[in-house]
Parts: structure tokens; C-alpha cells; sequence
């Protein structure tokens, strides 16, 4: 049972990336889903979470706008959509789910507790 995160790489400032959370052996609709990430020298952040009960959203103020964290459940998978791209997104992004946990504290409050965490992607964002 894990989750896999997918869809990093480099992109030049103003550009668009999609990356997927993709999950193995559970049903992903049944849990809050969160994506994070971090960079070099710089705590793990909560960007965008969406629940699980009613697609709810959250957005950390440095995505809002320009990112939109979206469930395709028949692929089981987590999107998050980033556009307009800048470099101080460059980071690894990570998914994680859980499901005792609501979606501000779980972008607000990054915990190794959640259920389940991905290995990372890695995004760049540079000329």
C-alpha cells in the first residue's frame, strides 16, 4: 500500500507542470489528500489539500491562484495543476493521504504521522 507521486521536471518561469498521486492497493476517494513540498535548507510546507468528503479545498497563500489540486477517481489518482511557475517553487513535491485529519491542519501541520507518503518528485522551475 502506497501513493506515487509522478509529472516533475523542469519548466522555465511562467510555465505549467501537472503532477499525479497515484495510489496502490486503497481507494484514494477515502482519504484527505495533501501535496507539499520542499526545498533545499527549508522545512516541508503544506500547499494544497483537498478532503475527502466533499472535494473541499485548500490553498497555501504562496499557490493560491496559479495551483488547483483536483480527484480523478477513476484512475485513483490526485492532480495537482501548476501554472505560471516561479523559481521559488522549485522544490520536491510530495502527496500524502490521510484520513483522520482535516485539510487546514493537514496543509498547515505537515506530519510523518499522515497514513500514507510518496518518495517525491522533483520540480524546477529556471531559465
Amino acid at each position: 500500500l502506497h501513493v506515487v507521486e509522478s509529472g516533475g521536471g523542469l519548466v522555465q518561469p511562467g510555465g505549467s507542470l501537472r503532477l499525479s498521486c497515484a495510489a496502490s492497493g486503497f481507494t484514494l476517494d477515502r482519504y484527505a489528500i495533501g501535496w507539499f513540498r520542499q526545498a533545499p535548507g527549508k522545512e516541508r510546507e503544506g500547499i494544497s489539500c483537498i478532503s475527502e468528503s466533499d472535494d473541499s479545498t485548500y490553498y497555501a497563500a504562496s499557490v493560491k491562484g496559479r495551483f488547483t489540486i483536483s480527484r480523478d477517481s477513476a484512475k485513483n489518482t490526485v492532480h495537482l495543476q501548476m501554472n505560471n511557475l516561479k523559481p521559488e517553487d522549485t522544490a520536491v513535491y510530495y502527496c500524502a493521504a490521510d484520513s483522520r485529519t482535516a485539510i487546514q491542519s493537514m496543509c498547515q501541520t505537515p506530519s510523518y504521522l499522515f497514513d500514507y507518503w510518496g518518495q517525491g518528485t522533483p520540480v524546477t522551475v529556471s531559465s
